[in-house]
């Protein structure tokens, strides 16, 4: 899935990760239910859907290298995670799904404890929203919508999120790269 305004997204978003810090939030308050987007399965030319809970990412988290520190990394970012949950969906045309199918996913993040921090909105790209749960000042899960005319991905991370470490999760578990990577230095311009 191609996300084009990911740089704008990209500073937006580290800027609050390193705010944020870890949370300790309830993790059921995070989950957010996508299986209404099951029935796009059919229309769509390609479908990314990934359900880990806790038990699955400490069963995955084994096969990680110890000797890769980006490996470590990831293994350290999904210690206390209670789920990831990722739909993806690309299709051949445009129209294959409808504004009610992406209300259906923000009425569940429109109101407190949840807080819509980034919008990107565009009409020939990707569109991206990104909401936290917020418990006072922790972040316990985080809701990506990214929609475009063909495509449409919903990313949900539940749990105690440390928004600083989360770039490691990029290309891992079924999330798409992000370029979120705050570690990243760019040239300075003299």
């Amino acid at each position: 899935m191609k996300f084009s305004h990911i740089s704008l997204l990209r500073v937006l978003v580290l800027g609050l990760f390193v705010a944020g810090g870890a949370a300790t939030a309830m993790a059921q308050d995070a989950r957010i239910q996508t299986t209404h987007l099951d029935t796009l399965t059919v229309k769509a030319s390609q479908v990314v859907d990934v359900n880990l809970d806790e038990r699955l990412m400490q069963f995955a988290a084994k096969f990680l290298k110890k000797e890769d520190p980006e490996e470590v990394a990831v293994k350290d970012m999904i210690n206390g995670l209670k789920g990831i949950h990722v739909k993806i969906f690309e299709f051949e045309t445009e129209g294959q799904y409808s504004v009610a199918d992406l209300e259906a996913i923000r009425a569940q993040v429109r109101n407190a404890p949840w807080n819509r921090i980034v919008v990107v909105t565009s009409k020939k790209e990707t569109n991206v929203e990104v909401y936290l749960l917020m418990k006072g000042p922790e972040v316990g899960g985080l809701a990506v919508i990214a929609f475009g005319p063909k495509e449409l991905a919903v990313i949900n991370i539940v749990g105690p999120v440390d928004l600083d470490k989360l770039s490691k999760l990029e290309g891992n578990f079924g999330i798409p790269e992000l370029e979120i990577d705050s570690r990243k230095s760019k040239p300075k311009n003299n």
